[in-house]
């Protein structure tokens, strides 16, 4: 197939992805069908044993979603009304709206213009008396710059939540030369595994990792309504569960994401060396390890070249149009265009292309011809 014969490229196949492992999923399903243990089924326990291995941290417990990973452990880490967090306005809306869905106030930060992540050297300067928490986001499968925001976190006393929603597996390359993964850089790590994620579920999934014990045994309660023991309740949590079904089914897939991440790799090495030089490509930190959750280019003409690749039916997207900080919910915040410029500056600008591991050299190729092309015009 040539460069230039049309080919219809998704953003994302999980047709794909699935083909190989889908006989063992469908028996794994049958087999918790015939079970019926639907809700804590031994599935949700081998799952968490499994993800804190794979994680290298102490504990991990499966939950609902990656919202609810972020919204739980805000509530096991006691934050709430007239308490602040520090985190990105360049992220998923959950990012920021978890803190809020809890009482707290989000206190948006800059980003890095070149990683997308925020900027630790503009975190000291918003904090406050109320300041609980700081909320770094591991976009598009790359770390944070995470020891300044470390060493932040220590001098002020402060918690870090680690929104690893799109970076399980990826790592941080520490001052203190260790390695360590996504979920274990900071007080506890969330993760999301919707479909899309390079873990994905057949639905809604998350979890939440933590080296604490007691923060640990406080996440499992709070998962189950805050009980203690059948029908005891120490505190008041919610219905934050992860279905039988979904960690038997996760637990099979995770068996294959080393894969999945070395596949998106060489992809995102052969996008860097062939894509034209003009092309703004990602950016990734020398200290960390990017599964490229997304591949994610940058351009002034953003706009023209989605509609270019759309017409070419190359699969692409934008994350995210609106950074959060300019939505109409958090008005109440009181802030206006002009106020974090980067993260505006990416808003317009960016631009997410195919990146799945199953995609062939032709298909790459492909995207490859028409971005180049683009850029010739």
């Amino acid at each position: 197939m040539t460069k230039t014969e049309t080919q219809n490229i998704p953003l994302l196949d999980i047709h794909a992805q699935d083909a190989p492992i889908k006989d063992r999923i469908l028996k794994k399903i049958h087999d918790m069908f015939d079970k019926k243990q639907f809700i804590n089924g031994p599935e949700v326990s081998e799952l968490e044993d499994k993800l804190k291995n794979y994680c290298e941290t102490q504990f991990s417990v499966g939950v609902s979603s990656g919202s609810d990973a972020l919204i739980i452990s805000l509530m096991a880490l006691n934050i709430g009304h007239h308490d602040e967090v520090i985190t990105t306005p360049f992220s998923f809306f959950a990012t920021a709206g978890s803190i809020a869905r809890v009482g707290a106030k989000p206190v948006f930060c800059d980003i890095d213009p070149k990683t997308f992540n925020i900027d630790p050297l503009n975190i000291e300067e918003k904090i406050t008396e109320n300041t609980k928490a700081i909320m770094p986001v591991h976009l598009f499968g790359q770390c944070a710059d995470m020891d300044p925001i470390i060493e932040i976190a220590k001098k002020y006393n402060l918690y870090i939540i680690e929104d690893a929603a799109q970076a399980i597996g990826s790592s941080y390359n520490t001052n203190s030369t260790q390695i360590k993964k996504a979920g274990n850089l900071g007080t506890i790590g969330c993760f999301s595994f919707f479909p899309s994620k390079n873990l994905g579920g057949c639905g809604d999934g998350g979890a939440v990792t933590t080296n604490d014990e007691e923060l640990y045994q406080k996440l499992k309660s709070l998962r189950m309504h805050g009980e203690t023991q059948r029908y005891h309740h120490k505190f008041i949590g919610g219905n934050f569960r992860l279905d039988t079904l979904q960690a038997g089914i996760l637990s099979i897939k995770l068996d294959y994401l080393n894969k999945q991440h070395e596949g998106r790799m060489k992809n995102a090495e052969y996008y860097n060396k062939h894509l034209h030089p003009s092309v703004i490509k990602p950016f990734i930190n020398e200290k960390c390890t990017s599964i490229f959750n997304q591949y994610t280019l940058q351009s002034k003409d953003r706009d023209t070249l989605k509609s270019y690749l759309t017409d070419h039916t190359i699969g692409n997207n934008i994350y995210y149009p609106i950074p959060l900080h300019l939505q109409e919910c958090f008005h109440y915040l009181n802030h206006k265009e002009g106020d974090f410029p980067y993260a505006e500056k990416a808003a317009k600008e960016v631009l997410s292309i195919p990146v799945f591991s199953e995609l062939s050299t032709d298909q790459l190729d492909y995207v490859i011809h028409h971005i180049n092309h683009f850029h010739d015009a």
